[in-house]
């Protein structure tokens, strides 16, 4: 149940413009100080997932490894994605939320 939430709640954010998805997007939105959450997928590279570890623990941006590429990309309307910034703190907590649930 919660992991469907957390797929349409990243729709929602797709809708509306919340998110910056793709390696670069997200890298950049960490670092410009917009993303409020990072959500990584568990299928990413090892050297993906240390990177985007330690950028965000070094900007203070909480950052989740969770779903598939094709999971993610799909609750996006893409064809797959290894990692997407959400840049509003509502949808970023609401996000949060459920993704501690599971």
């Amino acid at each position: 149940m919660a992991q469907n939430r957390v797929y349409s709640m990243i729709g929602i954010a797709q809708k509306a413009g919340k998110l910056a998805s793709g390696e670069f997007a997200t890298e950049h939105a960490v670092k410009s100080g917009r993303a409020a959450l990072v959500i990584v997928s568990d299928a990413a590279s090892e050297n993906t997932k240390k990177k985007f570890r330690n950028m965000c623990e070094f900007y203070e941006v909480p950052v989740y490894f969770y779903g598939g590429k094709e999971e993610l990309g799909h609750a996006m309307g893409k064809e797959f994605r290894a990692s997407l910034a959400v840049l509003d703190s509502g949808l970023a907590k609401s996000i949060e939320k459920n993704l501690n649930i599971e």
